[in-house]
């Protein structure tokens, strides 16, 4: 199985640190934050690894070399436009596609990967603030919709971007509309698919560390070391 990692992203919540460079290379403990993300998927049993690159993308293809296949996305129209640019590398295959500005545990994305079957999976980690997140509403372990960062939140479960995929989400991206702020999303077209009954969830057992605010840098760092980097 193939993995797909979202880096194209120029963090404007990140700013002034992404003046000069992608988010993903933010360093921290030492490691630009994407090296954490890629030891983990090589950890989960994936080594063949695309990087969909935008912002600055010389200083990823700089560090990492050939360990990556490189997918350059040139204009940022959101992540179903992303995923789109990854067609080609991706094939008649599932696959895992995680945001480079998250980290995910070993465990979970080899479980996620293990799940070799017709249904795309999205996974969900229970928040203290769902409201800032995709929520997660389900049917037992069908997803019915993710709903984008509700007033009034009807669980508590939010989506981590972390999912398994069929070769199925391609056809629906390409149907895809821009949304209200002018971009591709990948979440119109899961939720397409979920009327389908062709979605389900999988709960993340270990660790899901999210890297949206400078301000999260420090508690970032300590969590890293906690778990072994």
């Amino acid at each position: 199985m193939k993995a797909l990692i979202l880096a194209a992203g120029k963090g404007v919540r990140m700013l002034p640190l992404t003046l000069d460079r992608p988010k993903v290379m933010i360093e921290i403990n030492n490691k630009p934050f994407l090296w954490y993300v890629i030891e983990n998927i090589k950890k989960a049993g994936i080594s063949d690894i695309g990087v969909v690159i935008g912002h600055s993308f010389d200083q990823v293809k700089n560090y990492f070399g050939d360990e990556l296949t490189y997918i350059e996305q040139t204009e940022q129209l959101g992540t179903g436009h992303a995923v789109m640019q990854a067609e080609e590398f991706v094939g008649n295959e599932n696959f895992i596609l995680v945001m480079g500005d998250n980290l995910y545990s070993p465990r979970d994305t080899r479980e996620l990967a293990s799940k070799n079957d017709r249904f795309c999976y999205v996974s969900g980690f229970v928040s203290n603030n769902p409201k800032a997140y995709g929520v997660l509403e389900t049917d037992k372990d069908l997803l019915v919709k993710i709903d984008e960062k509700p007033q009034w939140p009807k669980g508590n479960l939010v989506n981590t971007g972390l999912y398994k995929l069929t070769p199925e989400i391609f056809k629906e991206l390409k149907t895809l509309k821009k949304s209200m702020r002018g971009e591709y999303e990948l979440t119109d077209a899961i939720n397409n698919l979920t009327k389908l009954l062709k979605v389900k969830v999988y709960k993340i057992k270990d660790y899901w560390i999210d890297m949206s605010y400078k301000e999260q840098l420090p508690e970032i760092s300590k969590k890293l070391k906690e778990i072994g980097f």
